[in-house]
C-alpha cells in the first residue's frame, strides 16, 4: 500500500503555506517529518480565500516528490469579499452561492486546481449559512414551490449544494481535466449537515470519493459536542454509506491540550480500518511534539491492523439528514458498547441501536416491528420512544416516557446467569438524572432499576416481541453521566448486547471494538480521573485468548454456560489487541 501495510499516511498542506513556501524552509520541514514518520502522500492546496501561484504550486510539488511523497490537490471553498462588493455575514468566509462574483472565484479556483492535479479533495467548508437578501429570496421561492410553510432552510440548502456540486465543482473540474477525481470531505458535525447544505444522500454518488472528518476537540472548552468515540463511529458510518469509496479519516491537533487526546483521534480512526490517515495540517504540525508522539505509534497501529478484519458491532441507524440525541451512540461507545453506524436500516444485523435520530425516518416503526418480530435484538433510547409515541410503537412495548425526571442514588441489577436470575443492589453511587418511563408490569420488564428513597424506576427494560427482543435504555439528561454508572450496571447492558459472542465486564471509560475474525481491541480513555483497572472479556465458545502484539495467550479465568471469561489489566491510553481461539478451530 505504501510505507505502512494497512494505510497510507497523508498530510494536508494549506494554501497559505503553498503561496509562501521557500525551498530551504520546506526542505527543513520535510526532514523533520521524515525523522519521525513515513509520509506517503500530500494534499497540496492552491486555494483557501486566495489563490497561490502556478510557480509556488510547482515548487512545492517538486520538493514533496523529491522526498518520495505522492502529490494530490486540495481546496477550501472560502473566499474574501470581492473588491468593491458589500460584505455579507458569512461564517468562516464560506461562500454565498447566490453571489455571481463569489461563484466566479470558486470556478476559477476549481479549474486551477484540476489543471494541476488528477485528484483533489474539498475541505469541509463546502456549506453555506448565508442569509443575505438573495439567499432569502431564493429560499422563499423554493419553499413556495415545494409546499414548505415554516420558513426553514434545510431542503433549499440541500438542493442548492447539490446543484453547486454538479455545476460549479464537478463540471468545471472535468472541463479543466478529463482525468480528474474529486473527493468531498465531510465534517465531524454529522447531525447538522442538512441545516447548512451538506447532502451526503444527494452528493455521495456525484463525487468519486468521500472523506471523513474524525477530529474530536475538547468537549468542554469548545463549541462542538464531539465525544472521542466519534473518530471511530463516523468512520464506520461513511464506510457503510460508501463501501470502498471512503478515502480515509482526517484529524488535527486543535483544541486537544492533552497529548493523548490528539493521539486517540489517530488510534480510533485507525481502528476503523481506513485507507488513509490524514494529518491536518503540515503547517500546524511542523516542529511540534505531535509528530514524534504519533510517529512513535504508527508502526504499532500498523501491526494492530494486521490482526483485525472488518469492524462489526451493534448497528446504529442514523438516517440521511437526521438529528436527535446528538452523539448518543458515541457516549454509549465510550462506556463499552461496540457501536458501528450506518445510514441504511440494518435489517440483517444481529443487533441494532436506535436513538432519537432514527425517528427521522418516517417508516422507522414499521421497520423496527419487522426486524424484532423476525428475531432481531434492538436497543432503543427513551429519546427514540418519545419521538415515535403514537406511531405504532405500543405494539412492541408498554413504555411511555413521561415529563418526570428522577435522580438515582442506588441501583438494582437483575443478573442473567445459567443458575437463574439474581437481584443485586449497589448503594452510594454518584447521582445520575434520568427520564422516567412508566410501563405496565409483566408486559415490559425492568432489568436494571435506579433507586432513590423508597422509589425505583427502570433504567434498562426488556420486551419480547415475535421471535425477538426490544430493549429500552433511559438516557441520562447529561449523557456524560453514563460514566457515573456502576460497573455492574454497564456490564449488564453489555451482557444483553454481545458482539461476535463477546462482551466487556468492567467500568466506564473503556471501549470494546469488535472485528469479523473474532478479534477485539480494548481501549481505555485518558481522562483527568482515569486509572488502570481490571476488565473481563466474556467470549462464547473460546478456549483461549491470543494477545498477538506481545505473543502471549491467556487461559480463561473461569467458564460458565459455554462462555469463557478472561481477565485483563488495562492502562489509560494503551490499547490491547486480542483474538479468541474458539472451539470450532
Amino acid at each position: 500500500m505504501g510505507n505502512y501495510r494497512n494505510f497510507q499516511l497523508t498530510v494536508y498542506f494549506v494554501a497559505k503555506g503553498t503561496a509562501t513556501a521557500t525551498r530551504e524552509e520546506l526542505e527543513q520541514d520535510l526532514s523533520f517529518f521524515g525523522k519521525h514518520m513515513r509520509l506517503d502522500k500530500v494534499y497540496l492546496e492552491p486555494f483557501r480565500e486566495e489563490l497561490a501561484s502556478h510557480e509556488q504550486v510547482e515548487l512545492c510539488r517538486e520538493l514533496f516528490e523529491k522526498h518520495g511523497v505522492h502529490v494530490a490537490g486540495g481546496m477550501t471553498t472560502v473566499a474574501l469579499t470581492p473588491e468593491g462588493a458589500e460584505a455579507k455575514q458569512r461564517l468562516f468566509n464560506t461562500l454565498c452561492y447566490n453571489d455571481e462574483q463569489l461563484l466566479a472565484t470558486l470556478r476559477k479556483a476549481v479549474a486551477f486546481t484540476a489543471s494541476h492535479f488528477d485528484e483533489f479533495i474539498i475541505d469541509d467548508f463546502f456549506f453555506t449559512n448565508c442569509t443575505c437578501a438573495a439567499c432569502r429570496r431564493e429560499k422563499d421561492r423554493f419553499n413556495r414551490e415545494h409546499g414548505i410553510t415554516d420558513g426553514r432552510w434545510r431542503e433549499y440548502r440541500l438542493d442548492l449544494m447539490r446543484r453547486v456540486s454538479e455545476r460549479d465543482i464537478l463540471a468545471v473540474a472535468k472541463e479543466a481535466n478529463s482525468n480528474i477525481r474529486v473527493t468531498i470531505k465531510y465534517p465531524n458535525w454529522a447531525e447538522s449537515y442538512q441545516e447548512t447544505g451538506y447532502a451526503p444522500a444527494l452528493q455521495r454518488d456525484l463525487f468519486d470519493r468521500v472523506y471523513t472528518g474524525t477530529e474530536t476537540r475538547d468537549p468542554v472548552t469548545t463549541d462542538q459536542h464531539l465525544p472521542r468515540y466519534l473518530s471511530y463511529s463516523l468512520m464506520t458510518y461513511f464506510e457503510n454509506m460508501c463501501p470502498g469509496r471512503n478515502g480515509g479519516g482526517w484529524f488535527d491537533p486543535f483544541s486537544t491540550h492533552i497529548t493523548e487526546h490528539y493521539l486517540e483521534q489517530a488510534y480510533l480512526t485507525a481502528f476503523a480500518k481506513p485507507k488513509e490517515l490524514m494529518l491536518f495540517c503540515f503547517q500546524a504540525l511542523k516542529k511540534s511534539m505531535w509528530v514524534p508522539a504519533l510517529g512513535f505509534q504508527l508502526d504499532r497501529l500498523d501491526r494492530t491492523l494486521d490482526e483485525v478484519a472488518d469492524p462489526v458491532g451493534i448497528m446504529c441507524y442514523l438516517p440521511d439528514d437526521s438529528h436527535g440525541e446528538d452523539n448518543a451512540q458515541d457516549f454509549l461507545g465510550m462506556v463499552g458498547l461496540p457501536v458501528v453506524c450506518t445510514p441504511y436500516f440494518p435489517e440483517k444485523a444481529e443487533a441494532i441501536l436506535l436513538t432519537r435520530a432514527a425517528a427521522c425516518d418516517p417508516q422507522i416503526v414499521a421497520k423496527l416491528d419487522r426486524y424484532v418480530a423476525d428475531g432481531g435484538r434492538a436497543l432503543v433510547t427513551t429519546g427514540f420512544l418519545s419521538a415515535v409515541e403514537g406511531k405504532g410503537i405500543a405494539a412492541l412495548t408498554s413504555l411511555e416516557v413521561t415529563a418526570r425526571r428522577f435522580t438515582a442514588e442506588r441501583w438494582r441489577v437483575e443478573e442473567d446467569t445459567p443458575q437463574g436470575r439474581t437481584l443485586l443492589s449497589f448503594p452510594d453511587t454518584q447521582p445520575v438524572t434520568l427520564p422516567v418511563a412508566e410501563y405496565r408490569n409483566n408486559f415490559s420488564w425492568g432489568v436494571v432499576k435506579a433507586v432513590r428513597g423508597e422509589e425505583n424506576i427502570g433504567f434498562l427494560f426488556r420486551d419480547t416481541y415475535g421471535k425477538g427482543e426490544l430493549w429500552t435504555l433511559a438516557m441520562p439528561d447529561a449523557m456524560p453521566e453514563l460514566n457515573r454508572l456502576p460497573s455492574q450496571v454497564l456490564s449488564r447492558l453489555h451482557q444483553a448486547f454481545p458482539v461476535q459472542g463477546a462482551w466487556l465486564e468492567g467500568g466506564a471509560g473503556v471501549s470494546l471494538f469488535a472485528y469479523s475474525n473474532d478479534s477485539y481491541i480494548i481501549y481505555p480513555y485518558v481522562t483527568e480521573k482515569s486509572q488502570p483497572q481490571q476488565v473481563r472479556l466474556h467470549v462464547r465458545g473460546a478456549e483461549a485468548l491470543e494477545l498477538p502484539l506481545c505473543g502471549k495467550e491467556l487461559k480463561p479465568l473461569y467458564a460458565v454456560g459455554g462462555e469463557a471469561v478472561f481477565e485483563l489489566s488495562v492502562t489509560p491510553g494503551e490499547w490491547i489487541v486480542c483474538r479468541a481461539a474458539k472451539e470450532s478451530r
